[in-house]
């Protein structure tokens, strides 16, 4: 070797002599120091690039009662575990089992930590369960017996909110499809959010870019506008703004509504935000924010919520009881409906849930809203627990307060109900939409309106609750009431309840006669009031003997138009 080096005996002597020098002998120690230290940091760095790229997508809570966080930390030890120990081969290339693996000191402490989380994330799961603490579950939702006819008053046509989720939803599409300013670049969302405006109960959603490339387009100037659409009237409105929102679902990196809450609220877990509008028109992001009360995962609630203004990004948080009164929605339907399964199901324990389920009452599969007390409020039948068809009551729970109320009436569950209507009008294939709650005649009904194959509202149905027999079908909801209470008369139910319905006489003022839907109608003004009353002549066939100056006397419902003449005296 030494000859194909060309190298003398004194000069190999030398350079023995130089390699052995305590000064050599150190540079040659640290230099393998520098490269394991290296191929450390690089695998760190490596490490904290997948971190931040997880946490930027993900955006997970730094809190230790979100399961994300914790899915974040183990998944984060996990990939750090797999890069110590491919260092702890090349270093040792003769490991070959995971216990000479865990001689490697780093991934020995790696892992420890590791699997020390994964039982702390195990047993904080099973110990926030709704098995070893059901009372504390029971407990998380005050319940309040109330008086249907006190609390349900008959209500404005103009106050029933006709149109479910899935028929605003095409009507807000088939109104943006008209729009040509704004449909080669925007596309209206399909999450609308039922509130209160003015008032009247309307659905509110926010257009939306329709690519990527349309938002780097437009993303300096904003979103325009949201659809506003009116659940009794079914009009639907765009809502052009002055000024674009810049913060969004379908904005992208620091300006997507998402990230923006995630980068000032790191700690925040929050729960589905949604859109609603205030009472002049100002568009705004609701954020609920979720409070874990027993245990590390359990009891959710809600204990705060952030606003967040969708043009300027303006941020206020508020403790849940002091949110203010133009918010809608802080509590989510489902949220509120799992707080009472809880209530209803856990009464006796968590076994008795299970297994003897005595007393044990539930939800029904299904939900809608209800306006009252300018509020939204839930509405959903429950049952026993065994799904025999019928309801024992029904529950209110209000989606600012969360504040629940239940009724005591028995009856025929939603989808029997449904299944009524249906069959009224089978030859059609008309579909019904899941059920309103109503007072109509002191008696409580449900409300539903018929759909085309196309998702049009065709016509509208009325059910008794009590006796879901008597089921109305009308054009109109006016025809559809007018027909409801006929049947009810005629079945000897709600007769006596007349008498809790307005009455008045006067002196006819002015009396004209009209045509509706094929049906001869008088409309009445009297003296006595402002109002307009609607009289139908199949119906009353007595009023053609009145004229202007005679005396009258009737009971009558509200109507939207008119007041609707229910008896004739």
């Amino acid at each position: 070797m030494c000859k194909n080096l060309n190298l003398s005996q004194s000069e190999i002597i030398r350079f023995a002599n130089i390699a052995l020098t305590p000064k050599f002998m150190v540079f040659q120690l640290n230099g393998g120091f520098m490269k394991r230290f290296l191929k450390f940091l690089l695998s760190f760095v490596l490490v904290l690039l997948i971190a931040f790229l997880y946490y930027y997508i993900a955006l997970p809570a730094a809190n230790l009662h979100s399961p994300g966080f914790w899915f974040f930390m183990i998944g984060a030890l996990v990939v750090l575990c797999i890069l110590t120990a491919i260092a702890a081969y090349q270093k040792d290339q003769n490991i070959r089992t995971f216990r000479e693996l865990l001689q490697n000191k780093l991934f020995s402490l790696i892992t420890g930590i590791t699997v020390l989380l994964v039982l702390v994330f195990i047993g904080g799961s099973i110990l926030s369960s709704t098995m070893v603490n059901a009372k504390r579950y029971q407990q998380l939702l005050t319940i309040t017996d109330r008086n249907f006819t006190e609390d349900i008053k008959e209500i404005s046509y103009q106050d029933i909110p006709i149109l479910d989720a899935d028929s605003a939803a095409l009507l807000g599409s088939r109104k943006m499809g008209s729009i040509i300013e704004f449909v080669s670049q925007y596309e209206v969302g399909t999450r609308y959010t039922q509130i209160n405006y003015q008032g009247i109960p309307v659905r509110v959603a926010p257009l939306q870019y329709g690519s990527f490339f349309k938002w780097l387009t437009n993303r300096a100037k904003g979103i325009p506008a949201y659809m506003k659409i009116d659940m009794a009237s079914q009009e639907v409105e765009l809502i052009k703004l002055e000024q674009g929102m810049k913060y969004s679902e379908s904005e992208r990196f620091g300006r997507n509504i998402h990230r923006y809450l995630r980068f000032h609220f790191p700690t925040y877990i929050f729960e589905n935000i949604h859109f609603e509008i205030n009472d002049e028109g100002t568009p705004y992001w609701i954020c609920p924010v979720k409070d874990y009360t027993i245990g590390l995962f359990g009891g959710q609630t809600i204990g705060r919520c952030v606003t967040v203004n969708a043009v300027t990004g303006e941020l206020k948080d508020y403790a849940v009881e002091e949110v203010p009164t133009w918010i809608d929605r802080v509590y989510s339907a489902d949220l509120l409906i799992s707080l009472y399964d809880y209530h209803g199901t856990l009464r006796h324990g968590y076994w008795n849930s299970i297994l003897g389920q005595r007393d044990a009452l539930q939800t029904t599969d299904g939900y809608n809203y209800l306006a009252l007390e300018d509020d939204v409020w839930v509405y959903t039948g429950v049952t026993s627990m065994g799904s025999d068809e019928s309801n024992v009551g029904f529950v209110l729970m209000n989606q600012r307060t969360s504040e629940t109320r239940y009724y005591s009436i028995s009856g025929a569950e939603e989808y029997s109900a449904m299944g009524s209507a249906e069959g009224k009008v089978q030859e059609l294939g008309y579909r019904a939409t899941f059920p309103l709650l109503l007072n109509i005649g002191n008696q409580p009904t449900y409300f539903l309106a018929l759909k085309d194959a196309a998702g049009l509202v065709k016509k509208y149905a009325m059910v008794n609750i009590e006796q879901y027999q008597i089921v109305a079908i009308g054009d109109t909801v006016n025809d559809c009431e007018k027909t409801y209470l006929n049947l009810m008369k005629s079945s000897g139910i709600g007769i006596a309840d007349t008498n809790t319905l307005p009455k008045i006489t006067g002196v006819i003022k002015k009396i004209a006669e009209a045509v509706v839907d094929g049906n001869s109608h008088y409309y009445l003004l009297l003296g006595s009031s402002p109002e307009i009353f609607d009289v139908n002549v199949a119906d009353f066939i007595e009023i053609i003997k009145y004229n202007a100056g005679d005396t009258i006397t009737f009971i009558y419902t509200n109507g939207s138009s008119a007041n609707i003449v229910v008896d004739i005296e």
